[in-house]
């Protein structure tokens, strides 16, 4: 996991629950956003110092609750920026008092005023005070929404375990069902100086339970509105990135991150997508010397959404191997290929 470190740190750094355990921005397929964001256009840089009236300018004239979470959505990821440092402080203290709850809740009691000042003067903020805009403009449009606490997985952050809670999210219910968004990862991505780069991915906006779970896993289970997911699965997984949410890609083979195999043997790779992708812009690749290296694949298969091929590896060594759309990076797995007898198969 050497290479893959820095040049995903680029790419990422960026209920009532039965019956809706795959809800997701599909079920609004047949509705026409262009109202909803042209409105949350027309508001750019509206002040959030009174935010009863902005509610009221986002979703007065919309008809649906949809339409109406759009706008504030859109509204909140296109004019609120990332905040590194203030994520970089939070990070280091939680890790400090991470056993000693008290000292942790009295530090959080006096920072989150800070935050707050923050947000409202600068429009700068983190993971929590993207959630908690969200949340209180959809109160005061009359939508339910909650702020979930949880675990991101990223190259850097619960990549092998649980660590501490590092992110927060919201769950929002429309039309009696409940969904899944994440505004801060949404918004933008911190480039490799930390600096906040605004580019929105409208792949985490009412996403799928199941492909929303490859990097959120939330404190109460009730939140990952779907049965499957368990903090082994979780920390097990291929890393995936903002960009398979682009693409609305959910990585199916290996299932694990980590894969140990026999050298001459054959590897499956499979995933599943909504979108139309043409094999001619998949690619496997992975680093050798800093330079980007295109593994010949083959047996490529696609058909009905699900997409498979397969590789080779003919040499032993460690291969941080990257699944790869168009030009972007979306999932990345290792595989260490021995000459000794195979130990684990995904």
């Amino acid at each position: 996991m050497r290479i893959f470190i820095q040049i995903n740190i680029y790419l990422l750094l960026i209920a009532c629950f039965s019956n809706c355990l795959h809800a997701q921005v599909s079920d609004f397929k047949s509705t026409d956003f262009t109202r909803a964001d042209n409105i949350a256009r027309l508001y750019k840089d509206a002040p959030i110092n009174n935010l009863p009236v902005l509610a009221y300018q986002l979703t007065h004239d919309l008809p649906t609750q949809v339409e109406k979470f759009r706008a504030i959505y859109i509204w909140v990821c296109n004019n609120i920026k990332g905040d590194n440092a203030q994520h970089n402080t939070v990070s280091r203290t939680r890790k400090k008092l991470k056993k000693d709850s008290l000292a942790l809740l009295k530090w959080n009691n006096v920072y989150k005023k800070i935050a707050f000042k923050k947000l409202l003067k600068h429009k700068k903020t983190m993971c929590t005070g993207y959630a908690y805009l969200i949340k209180e403009l959809c109160y005061l449009a009359n939508i339910e929404s909650v702020i979930v606490d949880g675990y991101g997985r990223s190259v850097d952050a619960n990549v092998k375990e649980l660590e501490i809670a590092n992110h927060s999210w919201n769950a929002v219910r429309l039309n009696n069902k409940w969904y899944l968004c994440d505004a801060t990862w949404s918004s933008g991505y911190m480039d490799q100086s930390n600096v906040f780069i605004k580019e929105y991915n409208n792949g985490y906006f009412l996403t799928d339970p199941v492909l929303f779970g490859k990097n959120h896993f939330p404190l109460e289970q009730k939140w990952a509105l779907q049965e499957k997911l368990t903090p082994d699965v979780f920390v097990t997984a291929p890393l995936v990135y903002g960009k398979a949410f682009k693409h609305k890609i959910q990585p199916l083979r290996p299932q694990k991150m980590n894969t140990v195999i026999h050298k001459q043997d054959e590897v499956t790779f499979s995933f599943k997508t909504t979108r139309k992708i043409e094999d001619k812009n998949i690619s496997l690749i992975h680093y050798f010397a800093s330079k980007e290296r295109t593994l010949d694949i083959y047996n490529v298969q696609n058909e009905d959404g699900i997409i498979s091929f397969n590789y080779r590896f003919k040499n032993k060594g460690i291969y941080d191997t990257h699944l790869k759309i168009n030009d972007d990076i979306v999932a990345t797995y290792t595989v260490t290929v021995t000459k000794n007898e195979k130990r684990s198969r995904s």
